[in-house]
Parts: structure tokens; C-alpha cells; sequence
């Protein structure tokens, strides 16, 4: 696995890694805990060590469900990096510093660490200016509670607010073939802080993994059905996009995912695709070793111009 560093710091983490909010209840139907945690250690095995949660995701559910499957791992083994902002089952928005404070503890207790290495403001609060909330986050910092700071889905303009308050080692977006908004103004103010973007959701919910073929392929729980690119006469459009990703893929003798995931490595991102399945984790993780030519590039760039639909 080749490895990265965090923005500034000295955190390396692998080129790849694991999104964990698909592991818990309520958002893409059924989950399996005990496969969960084979998963997690399956990718600590391949050489991932990066493991993205949140408090929000299964009200806590998906922390402790982190902390039970490091227990007994080394803690030097992995990069642990969770998001505070929204609360359990996404109820509110909160940025304030005594929240920030409140929130950290209460993760640490559900993963069963000291400290966690990579902390998120999850969104943006528009009622706290951005320096109080990153002030509060530093404070984290000295403490010894948290490590590095990361903020999720801000603006250019905020990135830089934040910066100038405190380090901030990584941005995470939506970033995939088919969600490309941040190239205008926002990958160029990462790169030139030296930012490390993380991508969520580099296959686009799935949609680029060539496995949905009609809106029935998903749990009628499944959040996905309520996304305008997965209704209607836009699913269909967006299936036949696929399919003539599927060509280039054969003819590199890889997978659909694997190239999606090659490109947004290609663009400077760590991708962090979540799955609860361990065959597509094993698929997943040999994208580090594709290498696509400034021909293949040009032709998946051109891909995301015809997408039918919004992301939300």
C-alpha cells in the first residue's frame, strides 16, 4: 500500500481508505456487525489504515462499532478520523466551542480511545464564526485529545478563515467522476495550503460500481432512492454512462471501480469508498496500483459533463 501524508503533519496515512458510515442502520439498509469488523480488519490487513465515522452516523452506533473492532489492534495501526457537527441521527447543526468540547469526549468514550487523530467539523455552522469553532477545535489539539483538524464541505473562503485560525490538515468533499464542483475554486485553495483532500463517496453512492442496473437493486430503506440521480428517467440515463465506463475498464483488464477510484487518486485525493460487502473491499484496494494515461483521463473527464441529476 503506498502511503501519504496528512497535509503538514506527520500522520501517514494509506492512498486509499474506508468510509464506515454504510456499516450502520438507516442509511443503506440492512447491516451485519460481525462482517463489519472482519472488514475492518480485513483492510488493516491490505495495508489501509484510514477509517472515516462520525458521532452522527447510527446515533454513535458507528464509533463504537470502530472502537470494538481496534480493540486489540495497535493504536500506531490506524488513522482514526471521525466528525462532530450534525449530533446523533443528524438532528442539529451545532459549531459552538462548548459543544466542540462536549462532542469530543463523548467520541472518544464510544471508540474507546485517548485521543483521535483526525477531527472534522462535519458542516459548517452559519451561526458561529468559523475562527471560534476552529478555536475550539485547536484547543482539542493542546490538549492532547485530537491530533490534526479537518473540516468538511467548507467553502474557499472558509478554508482560509479556518487556516489562518489554526493548521488545517484535510478538506473533505464529494469528490467522484460524477461530483467535480470543487476543481473551480476549491481543490486550488487546498492545494496551494497544502491541504490533503479526502474524497467521500468517490463512486458516487455506488452508482459508477456497475452492480445497480434498476432503482429495485436498492433496499426500499436505502437513502439513495430519495437522490435525484437515482429517480426515475435519470437512473436510466446514468446506467447507460456506466456501461460505456464499463468499455475503457475492459479494455485496462480492470474493474468499473477500480478506474473511477484511479481517477480520483490520479486528481490528487485520498478516496475513502465504504462498502459492507469484503470482495468489493478487495477490489477496491487494488485501484492504488492502476496508473491511467493523460488520454484515459481526458476521456473519464469528459464523463461527468452528461451526468443526469443533482447530488441532493
Amino acid at each position: 500500500m503506498k502511503m501519504r501524508s496528512l497535509g503538514n503533519t506527520n500522520i501517514e496515512v494509506s492512498t486509499e481508505g474506508l468510509g464506515l458510515m454504510g456499516m450502520s442502520p438507516g442509511i443503506y439498509g440492512e447491516v451485519d456487525d460481525t462482517e463489519s469488523i472482519k472488514i475492518i480488519h480485513r483492510a488493516l490487513e491490505l495495508g489501509i489504515n484510514l477509517f472515516d465515522t462520525a458521532d452522527t452516523y447510527g446515533g454513535g452506533h458507528n464509533e463504537e462499532l470502530l472502537g470494538r473492532a481496534l480493540r486489540g489492534v495497535k493504536r500506531h495501526q490506524a488513522v482514526v478520523a471521525t466528525k462532530f457537527t450534525f449530533g446523533p441521527h443528524f438532528q442539529f447543526i451545532g459549531g459552538h466551542p462548548d459543544y466542540v468540547k462536549k462532542a469530543i469526549d463523548q467520541s472518544l468514550q464510544r471508540l474507546g480511545l485517548d485521543y483521535i487523530d483526525l477531527y472534522y467539523q462535519h458542516r459548517m455552522d452559519p451561526n458561529i464564526p468559523i475562527e471560534e469553532i476552529v478555536g475550539a477545535m485547536a484547543e482539542l489539539v493542546q490538549a492532547g485529545k485530537v491530533r490534526a483538524l479537518g473540516l468538511s464541505e467548507a467553502n474557499s473562503q472558509q478554508i482560509r478563515r479556518a487556516y489562518n485560525t489554526h493548521p488545517i490538515a484535510v478538506l473533505q468533499t464529494e469528490y467522484s467522476l460524477w461530483s467535480r464542483e470543487i476543481e473551480a475554486d476549491i481543490l486550488p485553495t487546498t492545494r496551494e495550503l497544502g491541504i490533503t483532500h479526502i474524497a467521500y463517496s468517490p463512486l458516487s453512492r455506488g452508482f459508477i460500481s456497475g452492480k445497480l442496473k434498476t432503482i429495485n437493486d436498492l433496499n426500499k430503506d436505502d437513502i439513495r432512492r430519495r437522490l435525484p440521480r437515482f429517480q426515475k428517467e435519470n437512473f436510466q440515463l446514468n446506467v447507460e454512462i456506466v456501461n460505456s465506463l464499463a468499455v475503457m475498464a475492459r479494455s485496462k483488464n480492470v474493474t468499473i471501480v477500480q478506474l473511477a477510484l484511479a481517477w480520483t487518486i490520479a486528481n490528487g485525493a485520498v478516496p475513502i469508498p465504504g462498502t459492507k460487502h469484503m470482495n468489493y473491499l478487495e477490489d477496491n484496494v487494488k485501484a492504488v496500483d492502476v496508473i491511467l494515461s493523460s488520454d484515459e483521463l481526458k476521456i473519464l473527464n469528459s464523463v461527468s459533463t452528461t451526468i443526469s441529476g443533482t447530488r441532493y
